[in-house]
């Protein structure tokens, strides 16, 4: 890819123009533009080996208007400053148009988890706790996993931060194992909640869910879409995949549940049997019905977006789309749900699981999966009536909603 993107630049652009079209005063466009708080941690982290390492780590809080910062923590090696300014305010965009009361947030520690012994990651973890516990908390920020983190990762969060506040306090972390305040629906949410929208889509664009799908990314949102489309929709072939060592294609099918055994194996799709090699950023091309983005930022560029040809480009990454891409796309008439919508379940979810953790009263899966599908049901319709209201693109028609939401916040309270 020869652009060159910073994803905070890239935000506050989105922001501005939506700001415009809002016919919004100056200042709260600046305002909405940055961050309201940053914390920069140097974290001191005792090794298999008895040496002590210096980690990097961040916490951005972009915004408290509808409510306490909501956002992953990622343990990545190219982390930065900017990318999680710009995926903190991707959080406050995503709750509002989802219409939850959470802003947004996000974290992360510049590490190599795949060089870390497990020992060493739960150093790590309580390590980052430590450094942010006075700013992280069920009425302040509430963080949940991203990549490289889980489960187990919040559970160790979790019990450092009860073991310095010497008390019980489940909600302040998300996506936790159930035996330790973690709610039914969680581990598939973020794939339902696309499910959700392409089945939206599908029935307002006259087009055929049960047709062919390709997902590029093969991580846990992207393994969780493979196992998850046809039983949603009652059919759906699979024909193509990708992961950071490669693609592989099928014009007749891929199993996904062999697929992922074969991942968990080998570590990658490439040389799954039955499928032939291809070049992974070519699945993105593939001539399907649904394409899944479900990698990291940018995939999806001015280089490429003229070779897209999916009806419904379904993103379960954050921000796989570049700005130029938008515009392409949405003159080739394809139908893109941008992250805001089409990955907010898991965001979704991960409310529930403090709504329950509050009164510790936990609700079944069917009960989960229905109160998630009536919220982004709503909130698709409405970015789609944007849409066509403004005739502009599904991501700027998101942005004009969840810069709307949070722009009458901010007034209300008399911020400016």
């Amino acid at each position: 890819m020869s652009e060159v993107y910073n994803p905070f630049k890239i935000m506050q652009g989105q922001v501005e123009e939506a700001g415009r079209l809002l016919y919004l005063d100056e200042n709260i466009i600046e305002h909405l533009k940055w961050p309201q708080r940053e914390y920069k941690f140097t974290l001191p982290v005792k090794m298999d080996d008895g040496k002590v390492k210096i980690f990097h780590a961040y916490r951005v809080q972009h915004n408290f208007a509808r409510g306490p910062a909501k956002g992953g923590i990622r343990f990545s090696p190219d982390e930065n400053l900017d990318t999680l300014r710009a995926l903190a305010a991707l959080m406050t965009w995503k709750t509002a148009v989802a219409d939850i009361p959470l802003g947004g947030g996000k974290g992360g520690v510049c590490c190599n988890p795949r060089e870390m012994s497990d020992r060493e990651l739960e150093n790590l973890a309580r390590a980052y706790v430590r450094a942010v516990c006075d700013f992280i908390g069920i009425d302040k920020d509430v963080p949940s996993p991203d990549i490289s983190t889980n489960p187990q990762t919040m559970a160790w969060m979790m019990d450092e931060y009860e073991t310095i506040i010497r008390r019980h306090q489940p909600g302040v972390l998300t996506d936790k194992p159930q035996p330790l305040g973690g709610t039914e629906g969680r581990r598939d949410a973020t794939a339902r909640g696309g499910l959700i929208a392409v089945r939206e889509a599908c029935r307002l664009y006259n087009i055929d869910p049960t047709g062919t799908f390709a997902v590029q990314g093969f991580g846990s949102a992207g393994q969780r879409i493979a196992l998850s489309h046809a039983e949603f929709f009652g059919g759906g072939k699979l024909i193509a995949v990708s992961d950071s060592k490669g693609g592989i294609y099928n014009k007749n099918g891929l199993d996904a549940r062999e697929l992922l055994m074969h991942k968990l194996k080998t570590g990658t799709v490439v040389d799954f049997p039955g499928a032939q090699p291809v070049h992974r950023e070519s699945v993105l091309e593939m001539d399907v019905d649904i394409l899944y983005p479900s990698a990291r930022e940018n995939a999806i560029s001015q280089a490429n977006a003229p070779n897209i040809k999916a009806r419904i480009v379904c993103e379960l990454a954050n921000g796989p789309t570049t700005p130029e891409a938008d515009e392409i796309l949405f003159k080739k008439n394809i139908h893109v749900l941008p992250d805001v919508v089409a990955n907010a379940g898991g965001v979704t979810v991960s409310l529930f699981e403090m709504v329950q953790d509050s009164y510790s009263y936990f609700w079944d899966e069917e009960t989960v999966n229905r109160r998630l599908d009536r919220i982004l049901t709503k909130a698709f319709h409405t970015v789609e009536n944007t849409i066509r209201e403004r005739n502009v693109h599904p991501r700027l028609a998101a942005m004009i909603v969840g810069v709307a939401r949070i722009a009458e916040a901010a007034r209300l309270r008399g911020w400016i």
